[in-house]
């Protein structure tokens, strides 16, 4: 008697990626025909009794996972890829299982390519560049979400900027994907990022019917630039403003030290009942902390208690910023309740306090609020021993701020600059 014969069971490396992203589901053992919602044997798996158990193992067994598609792979790394920790296990079992580099297959290995690529955005930005090079030498031909994700992880840094935005810039004409908004609008912001006013012109200028979005990254570009009154004449012409489009103005003329106008800025955008976010209260805040009148702080005063009635949960950073206003205009009291008041406190948190603490006469606060700072496992950075050292200095502690000067290199990697030197 013959034996019956088995499904064919797929390379180790596919069942090792699949067990990776979907650990709950056993690869081998899995019809890719269905989701786990709709598999009732995989529904048995997850809350198994011992007969249902032996019952769907048995069954399971007869799947052919040699049949499973790309779109469901594409589907559970989108999910998983997210999480930093299984990006490079993941992007080693799709080199070592060839599917990024078939391009006769079903894997799409530019669809494959496109998702390790934004991945690696937000983690390691200069790898997602390095994988476009890759992904033109094994002819996966990319498309707009690929320049889309690319643009925006050369924006990420100065440096990276000015080495692949001539570069990619050309390889989007050449592939013929310039003609997308989102890529045009992608490129705009880059170009904006290095300061290129031209480039940004000219990109701009280019597209036939711009968004909001590239509105609103023009005026972006314009305000980082220092020219306000292109930024003013084309924010008046737009048809359609939101919240990134006041804040971009706004955000202008902080840079620009224009406090006066970023703050009536502000006032408009209220009386237009256009909701503000956390990047315009930030804005905000940062000008009535530099106004030189006294107005400035009750101006202040007015936006923390906007922000206690219409934001149901103060963020870091708009607590940080409420944090440095009130230690700028000498009122630590209101700084310190906002501090104490915050759940989450960030490096830059910390900071702020600190900080407000050296320049206002109570340096051994500030000293001692570091250590506790270092007690509950927070990383100080350059901006924090720029504080600490300031505190060191006013209170003529030199020894102490000596030892300071040196763990910054010895201890936390940091290299100092001019600020620390200052100090």
């Amino acid at each position: 008697q013959n034996p019956r014969p088995t499904s064919p069971q797929p390379p180790a490396t596919t069942s090792k990626i699949l067990t990776l992203i979907c650990p709950k589901v056993v690869p081998r053992n899995r019809s890719m025909s269905a989701t786990a919602n709709e598999n009732p044997v995989l529904i048995s798996l997850q809350t198994p009794t011992p007969e249902s158990r032996g019952k769907a193992e048995r069954a399971i067994t007869e799947t052919r996972i040699s049949r499973m598609n790309s779109e469901y792979l594409l589907q559970h790394l989108q999910r998983f890829i997210k999480r930093p920790n299984q990006i490079k296990q993941i992007h080693s079992l799709l080199i070592t299982s060839t599917l990024l580099f078939n391009t006769a297959s079903k894997w799409k290995p530019t669809l494959l390519y496109n998702t390790l690529i934004r991945a690696y955005l937000n983690i390691i930005p200069h790898r997602s560049l390095t994988l476009f090079t890759l992904m033109l030498h094994h002819q996966a031909p990319p498309n707009g979400h690929t320049f889309t994700s690319l643009f925006k992880a050369a924006s990420t840094s100065h440096s990276l900027a000015s080495l692949s935005c001539s570069p990619l810039h050309a390889q989007a004409l050449k592939h013929g994907i310039l003609t997308d908004s989102f890529v045009q609008t992608s490129l705009l912001g880059l170009y904006a990022k290095l300061g290129s006013l031209s480039n940004v012109c000219k990109v701009f200028e280019e597209i036939l019917n711009p968004c909001i979005v590239a509105c609103n990254a023009m005026l972006d570009a314009f305000g980082r630039n220092g020219d306000m009154g292109s930024a003013l004449f084309l924010f008046d012409r737009m048809i359609e403003k939101d919240v990134v489009s006041w804040t971009s103005v706004m955000n202008g003329f902080v840079r620009g030290k224009q406090f006066a106008k970023a703050f009536w800025v502000f006032e408009k955008m209220i009386e237009f009942s256009v909701k503000p976010s956390e990047a315009t209260y930030v804005n905000a805040l940062s000008c009535c902390a530099n106004l030189e009148k006294q107005g400035g702080f009750y101006q202040g005063r007015q936006i923390h208690g906007y922000i206690f009635r219409n934001e149901g949960v103060m963020t870091v950073f708009m607590g940080t910023a409420l944090i440095d206003f009130y230690g700028k205009r000498g009122h630590l009291e209101f700084a310190f309740r906002v501090f104490n008041q915050m759940l989450d406190r960030e490096v830059c948190t910390w900071n702020a306090m600190i900080s407000s603490l050296a320049c206002n006469g109570r340096e051994k606060e500030a000293l001692d609020l570091f250590e506790k700072m270092k007690e509950d496992g927070m990383c100080p950075n350059e901006v924090t021993f720029v504080a600490v050292l300031t505190a060191c200095a006013r209170t003529k502690r030199m020894e102490l701020g000596l030892q300071f000067f040196q763990s910054m290199w010895c201890q936390y990697g940091i290299v100092p600059i001019m600020e620390h030197y200052g100090c």
